[in-house]
């Protein structure tokens, strides 16, 4: 009987301390569950208003208690990634690129980071901000995002500069051709059918351009720049474009149609020395030095340093 007795005060006893302690568990942990719920949602919400300084502080605050969270770890991420390209000084553009990379690395350790590609998108196009000696990583990162079927539309321009970075260029004008016709896998006939395409960004003309004469392909690469100088509404990626072209086009014998590139770079911007440089080898070359030197002086007026110049001059 007085065992009987005491057995059942034990478990009454067990009983109380168990209810006391989910007690205490739903008065500090729900509430703390609830807060945190509420912070993500607070942080989601910053992010789709556009608040990314505040999301990346918050985030980074929330990161100190909570180091390996995937979620607060891609945010952090992603909101440097948007205040490094808002950035106008690049040395603030690359310590948040940075953070941005540190971040995002961080969270593929996790296991949500598989096959997210979202991540492996941010986190190549901010090794190609970082500059040309992590071209490498960028074409890693993208490829992975791609492979995902993560659908951003501007993951072949940046696989093709990247790739061109590293003097890949078969893949950066395989992956450009990408970018400017998502169902041409295969790339065949560009140049022929360039004039039929819609008008991508005279940039990206540019540089599938610059991959095309490094491959040594000069009727594909006129044919870009051609259409770069006809959309482009900025006068030194023009100046750039048409210095290019006329240079194709006095190599094939074609000098009126250079002259008439680098006259056109001096109408529409003013004084270039590039383009009197240009004007002088055109005119050294039929014969008449006397013009020639003419437009040497006037490029080493306007640039002095110019060493192309200098060599042509004595200097």
């Amino acid at each position: 009987m007085y065992l009987h007795r005491k057995q059942t005060l034990y478990t009454v006893f067990v009983t109380v301390f168990v209810v006391i302690i989910i007690g205490l568990l739903a008065v500090f942990l729900i509430p703390w569950n609830n807060k945190a719920g509420n912070e993500k949602n607070e942080l989601v919400q910053l992010w789709e208003a556009g608040s990314y300084d505040e999301a990346f502080k918050v985030s980074g605050e929330m990161l100190q208690e909570k180091p390996l969270d995937y979620f607060l770890l891609t945010l952090h991420g992603f909101s440097s990634y948007q205040l490094a390209i808002a950035q106008i000084n690049n040395f603030d553009t690359l310590a948040y690129i940075d953070t941005c990379i540190w971040s995002l690395r961080k969270a593929l350790l996790a296991k949500e980071g598989a096959g997210d590609g979202r991540v492996q998108y941010v986190l190549g196009k901010a090794y190609y901000y970082k500059g040309f000696g992590f071209a490498d990583l960028a074409v890693k990162f993208l490829e992975e995002a791609r492979r995902a079927s993560y659908p951003a539309q501007d993951i072949p321009e940046y696989l093709g500069l990247s790739y061109a970075a590293l003097q890949d260029y078969r893949n950066s004008v395989a992956s450009f051709t990408l970018a400017l016709d998502p169902g041409d896998e295969a790339g065949a006939g560009v140049g022929e059918a360039i004039k039929d395409m819609p008008y991508p960004s005279d940039l990206l003309l540019l540089s599938i351009a610059r991959s095309y004469l490094a491959l040594e392909d000069g009727d594909t690469a006129r044919a870009y720049l051609q259409r770069c100088v006809d959309i482009s509404k900025d006068s030194r990626t023009m100046a750039v474009a048409r210095l290019l072209l006329g240079s194709l086009l006095g190599k094939n014998g074609d000098v009126k149609g250079a002259e008439a590139q680098y006259m056109a770079i001096l109408a529409e911007g003013g004084e270039n020395a590039d383009a009197h440089y240009q004007l002088g080898e055109l005119y050294a070359g039929g014969g008449d030095p006397i013009r020639a030197r003419a437009e040497w002086r006037k490029a080493y007026s306007i640039d002095p340093s110019h060493k192309p110049t200098r060599v042509r001059l004595n200097m």
